[in-house]
């Protein structure tokens, strides 16, 4: 009876493997238990909750939408506690996270614009209305591509780690102003519905059930997100490193 003698090696495990016995890794795992769940959340929305008697089908981004609205509440809280932090005690994991979070959060955030605006062209006749909520909004996606592009462009270091920080704590301010904008401010966008037992129990279910989704799938990706941040952290200091040696050893001459 013949064996294969080709061997592969994979870095997540500490023995050689045969090809293909190599189990997946955390977050590969993860990944596919955020698919999974999403797909969960959308047999909720589409074959449980009920078409809503006014608006329809349409009703039914409300799910997604709020629920990546509030997966980007905490993604930006998450930048606000790693600015906190790094601030404090210049702990470069906190610094990595917050840049890792705030692009997740970005991207929640521009789903929510995207499935406002889709949600909103059937009822309000528009895309886009300047209405405090939606405009509100806008600025937290402006603010926290800002934060992004500061890291991009500024030179690596604790200079500009410092500065995204406090950009990203500054920033967090606005969060509190886009989910209260619609109390304080009389607008086009409805009030909240689920704190206000306005929901029927069905909806309420798959609403809650996508929302817990949705955070998962948050927190998949901040991960993933997290161990590319440190990747690249590493191979920048052994791509520095060499030149800053050679640099000081040409001064000492």
């Amino acid at each position: 009876m013949a064996f294969s003698s080709t061997w592969t090696y994979c870095s997540s495990c500490s023995p050689r493997w045969p090809h293909g016995s190599c189990s997946m890794t955390r977050h590969e795992q993860g990944s596919a238990a955020s698919v999974a769940l999403m797909l969960i959340a959308g047999g909720f929305i589409f074959l449980f909750a009920p078409t809503d008697a006014l608006q329809g089908p349409v009703q039914r981004i409300f799910y997604l939408h709020v629920s990546a609205a509030i997966a980007a509440y905490g993604c930006f809280a998450v930048v606000l506690i790693g600015g906190v932090v790094y601030l404090w005690k210049e702990n470069a994991a906190a610094d990595r996270l917050a840049r890792a979070a705030a692009l997740v959060g970005l991207v929640f955030t521009t789903v929510t614009l995207v499935m406002g605006m889709i949600w909103a062209k059937p009822i309000w006749g528009t895309f886009w209305t300047w209405d405090a909520r939606l405009t509100s909004t806008l600025v937290l996606w402006i603010i926290y591509a800002g934060y992004l592009m500061v890291r991009r462009l500024a030179e690596p270091g604790r200079q500009s780690a410092r500065f995204a920080a406090v950009v990203g704590i500054f920033g967090f301010i606005d969060v509190p102003v886009v989910h209260f904008s619609v109390t304080w401010w009389r607008t086009q966008h409805p009030g909240p519905v689920v704190l206000n037992d306005a929901l029927p129990p069905r909806m309420l279910v798959a609403f809650l059930i996508t929302m817990a989704c949705t955070l998962v799938l948050a927190a998949v990706m901040i991960a993933i997100r997290y161990r590319i941040e440190f990747l690249t952290d590493q191979a920048a200091e052994k791509v520095v490193a060499p030149i800053v040696a050679q640099t000081r050893a040409g001064d000492a001459r």
